[in-house]
């Protein structure tokens, strides 16, 4: 194990961080994503720091594929925008930036002091140990270098990975306080990973759990989902229930939740959404999942309904059941659809509108977002006008290997849709 240092105001040196090898912290690079390490390597380039950092990290270190991969770095917003063809910046009060590919989107952050600025926006940046600090648990304060394969922790995380513990970085009252939601991700890291919370969080879980009623509908519909595509649902859902928390996100599902249809029913949904992940099964989409929850509570008082008025009625119940999540009308649709023709019912025809076969971009939920001028491929289609527009802008065009891009590896076969970009 190596140690990072730093100076303080008069000079003296401090250890700031533990650094592990790649011995050490066994994570294997062929788990880390194309993009993500294109990313990481030309934000390098550029002089600036870069590592992945949170739940990617985590995931690794057990040995699991990551499906988001999130990149903090010391380079400004607007740096990272000017750097990459595909950037987007979001966010007013805390700024980041989006790397928006075909199938996947990179979030990636700048480092942050924790301070709040006199107009009250937190975009006040720092250093990578003051970002450190302000990180939700242990688990998820780590810092990979996929360049030199090192691991740097700045919170004794390494600790806590070891006993299988989950810490707050932050003081729980501010924490839960602060952020609601964090309440709901240690229960679901806690089942994820197999590992305990520690006796802190537990009661500060059940002192602040009220403060759910607060957070708004989007963010719990957000949670939800996750929670449904974990493959963990059921024993999450038990222990949001426990901790007195899932009253706030699911009011109506959670009288029910226990019911022994219910558990068998999330029951089957885990086995197929892992078996999903693994490759051994068909795709489980959010309308099966909505499926799932409410499945063995919606019941017809009336056995004389109509093929309409049954349609309807199955509608209506989901939309109780799961309020107030938000999904979109053709999720529930569907979910309507495929619940009654299991049951052996017709369901009208056209009954699932279509989407809207937009030209959209995916956000890190899944979602669509409409595709900005900004963050258009290479390939993507333009007028002749809009190019002519462009070329007299961009002036002629460089011969192949001017200019100061260098790429992030030279070679003739490029392993990512960023690096062909590059190259």
């Amino acid at each position: 194990m190596l140690i990072r240092y730093k100076q303080d105001e008069n000079g003296k040196t401090l250890p700031v961080a533990n650094i592990y090898t790649q011995s050490e912290h066994k994570i294997q690079a062929s788990l880390l994503d194309r993009d993500a390490l294109w990313a990481i390597k030309k934000l390098q380039s550029s002089g600036s720091e870069a590592y992945l950092v949170g739940g990617a990290v985590r995931d690794m270190m057990l040995g699991n594929i990551p499906k988001d991969f999130d990149i903090a770095t010391s380079a400004s917003p607007r740096q990272i925008q000017r750097l990459f063809w595909n950037a987007r910046i979001i966010g007013k009060r805390f700024k980041l930036v989006h790397l928006v590919f075909k199938d996947k989107v990179l979030e990636v952050s700048t480092f942050r002091s924790g301070e709040e600025s006199e107009d009250g926006n937190n975009n006040v940046f720092g250093s990578i140990d003051q970002d450190a600090k302000r990180r939700d648990f242990s688990i998820n304060s780590f810092y990979y270098d996929p360049s030199t394969g090192q691991l740097l922790d700045f919170n004794h995380a390494m600790d806590d990975f070891k006993k299988k513990k989950i810490s707050s970085i932050i003081d729980l009252d501010e924490s839960f306080q602060e952020d609601p939601v964090r309440m709901i991700r240690a229960i679901k890291y806690s089942v994820t990973t197999g590992f305990a919370l520690r006796w802190n969080v537990k009661m500060a879980i059940r002192k602040y759990s009220n403060e759910l009623s607060r957070v708004s509908t989007s963010r719990l519909t957000e949670e939800v989902n996750k929670i449904l595509a974990s493959g963990h649902s059921c024993k999450i859902i038990n222990e949001l229930k426990r901790y007195k928390l899932l009253v706030f996100m699911l009011p109506a599902f959670s009288i029910y939740s226990t019911f022994p249809q219910v558990q068998k029913s999330l029951h089957d949904l885990d086995e197929r959404v892992q078996l999903a992940k693994q490759g051994k099964g068909s795709e489980v989409v959010l309308a099966d999942m909505i499926k799932a929850l409410v499945d063995p509570l919606v019941v017809f008082a009336d056995d004389q309904l109509t093929i309409d008025q049954r349609f309807k009625e199955t509608f209506r119940q989901i939309k109780v059941l799961i309020s107030p999540m938000t999904p979109s009308n053709y999720d529930v649709e569907l979910a309507s659809e495929r619940l009654l023709t299991e049951r052996g019912f017709k369901t009208p025809r056209n009954c699932v509108r279509n989407q809207r076969p937009t030209n959209r971009i995916p956000n890190r939920r899944g979602a669509q977002m409409p595709r900005k001028s900004r963050v258009e491929g290479p390939n993507a289609e333009v007028s002749s006008a809009t190019k002519k527009r462009r070329n007299r802008r961009r002036g002629p065009k460089k011969p192949v290997g001017t200019g100061t891009q260098i790429p992030v590896q030279a070679s003739a076969d490029p392993k990512s849709s960023a690096e062909a970009h590059d190259l």
